[in-house]
């Protein structure tokens, strides 16, 4: 008989002494557990005993005589993600990372999961009613995120001074909200966020429509397929400051007006006198959001308010960073959250058949609602589905297929180990490599070669292996040629 490996020994010498250094030892075994239905009696008053506790013994679920199909479809409003799809969403991502690369960004990231309280602000808000939240095991109120930005000022309230200022992150993350679905809107998506933390001055805002617009152009859309209508709140806080309305107001005034473009204008109307707006403010108000023009905008309030002062500025910007007819001027523009302070902008695309595709704007004043110290801050957050209805519709979603540089196939099922050794060899250069696992003909090979997209097929034949040479096939020119397996790269 061989002699057992040693280490292999090592694990089995246990078991041969349990069989021959020790002499069995007989136990009475109770009368009551010779019976299997005891045996599940005792083991659910066992159970019962311990609380319930994982790992407590408890009696065998039923076992059912028909497997039932479970339903092979995502929850509704999300999605997988096969390989087609898969391939897609990393070419979209890589952009959002490189686009924030150009602009000296670093990326970031937070839980999916976070406390409840973190995203309950101010009543009102639709997001409220989108949570996806529950009580965990530990009785704490937890939500899936809505949207990064209140994560954004947990994590830079947590840092504190121990960061400079100004900070320039972004993050590429998944969001979650149970709301109506439509094109290019579903209960969980990815989310772009670039966010500027600590410049109080226009020129953060113009920076961040400018990573947008570039964006745009890395992906071929123009300014004449999409366009940004640009706006402040405080445009709004001096209407309300006009007329009196006290400032408690202006977070439920924000929050019905971001609905102008959804509900009938009496709804507006009946919505903002229920939150307590004068008629007259009302109709001023309205007056006031029905403007798309900055000089309009000037001769009604005047050019020494802050409003004018602020989107004078950034269009001024605006042609600086050479995007001037990518963006308008629009009144109603407030965005839905009750953290902004400042200017606000929505990207729309031109032809008015998809949802907002990105918004942001400035929140000086979020950091305090956490109970942190208030940083002048901007950001703007960019979901992928409406950005991918957007592209189908132009025409510009590419086809990103599967390309890998070798396909390796042995000849001779001996050969197998032979072909492994390449594709090792090749990888450990930083080569991709699709090793053929089993004994296919080469018929089946070229099929695979073709599917994968690869450049070049590697042949291991009994001949060449033993001159230390493999064939090789440019699949592109049709090639051919034999090469040692050291020059191999």
């Amino acid at each position: 008989m061989p002699a057992i490996h040693s280490s292999l020994n090592f694990y089995l010498k246990p078991l041969f002494l349990s069989h021959s250094t020790f002499s069995p030892r007989k136990f009475p075994i109770p009368k009551q557990l010779l019976n299997p239905r005891n045996l599940c009696s005792l083991a659910t008053s066992e159970s019962a005993r311990n609380g319930g506790r994982s790992g407590a013994l408890s009696p065998p679920p039923p076992v059912s005589e028909e497997i039932q199909r479970i339903d092979v479809n995502p929850p509704k409003g999300t999605r997988d993600f096969p390989p087609e799809e898969m391939r897609l969403r990393n070419w979209l991502f890589n952009n959002f990372r490189e686009v924030s690369r150009l602009f000296g960004f670093e990326e970031v990231d937070y839980p999916v999961l976070e406390t409840e309280a973190l995203f309950i602000r101010k009543a009102g808000e639709e997001i409220r009613d989108q949570l996806y939240c529950f009580e965990d095991r530990g009785n704490r109120r937890v939500a899936l995120r809505p949207e990064l930005t209140p994560s954004l000022a947990r994590l830079v309230i947590q840092k504190g001074k121990s960061v400079s200022l100004p900070l320039k992150w972004f993050a590429v993350g998944q969001c979650w909200r149970y709301e109506r679905m439509t094109r290019g809107r579903r209960r969980e998506h990815y989310q772009w966020n670039m966010d500027i933390i600590g410049v109080p001055e226009v020129t953060a805002e113009a920076e961040l429509i400018s990573s947008i617009v570039t964006f745009f152009k890395r992906l071929g859309i123009t300014a004449s397929d999409v366009g940004f209508r640009v706006s402040s709140r405080k445009v709004l806080q001096e209407v309300l400051r006009c007329n009196s309305i006290p400032e408690n107001l202006f977070g439920k005034v924000c929050i019905i007006i971001d609905k102008i473009e959804k509900i009938p204008i009496n709804v507006i109307r009946g919505d903002l006198k229920s939150a307590g707006v004068s008629e007259e403010a009302i109709e001023q108000l309205l007056q006031v959001l029905s403007i798309k023009s900055l000089t309009e905008l000037e001769e009604i309030l005047g050019s020494a308010g802050e409003a004018i002062a602020d989107l004078k500025l950034l269009f001024s910007l605006a042609e600086k960073f050479g995007y001037s007819d990518w963006i308008q001027f629009d009144a109603s523009v407030v965005r839905g959250l009750a953290y902004y302070t400042g200017i606000v902008f929505e990207c729309f695309d031109r032809d008015g058949k998809l949802r907002a595709i990105c918004g942001g704007g400035r929140y000086d004043r979020l950091l305090s609602t956490f109970g942190g110290d208030d940083l002048p801050a901007c950001g703007f957050g960019f979901g992928d589905a409406v950005i991918v209805e957007l592209l189908k519709e132009k025409g510009l979603l590419p086809e990103v297929n599967l390309q890998v540089e070798n396909i390796v196939c042995a000849l001779d099922q001996n050969l197998q180990g032979a072909a492994a050794t390449v594709a090792t060899i090749l990888r450990g250069k930083g080569q991709t490599v699709d090793l053929v696992l089993e004994n296919k003909p080469l018929k089946w090979v070229f099929k695979r070669a073709a599917r994968i997209n690869a450049q070049r097929l590697i042949l291991v034949g009994i001949t060449e292996w033993e001159k230390g040479v493999v064939g090789v096939k440019i699949l592109s020119s049709g090639e051919q040629f034999e090469i040692k397996l050291d020059e191999l790269e």
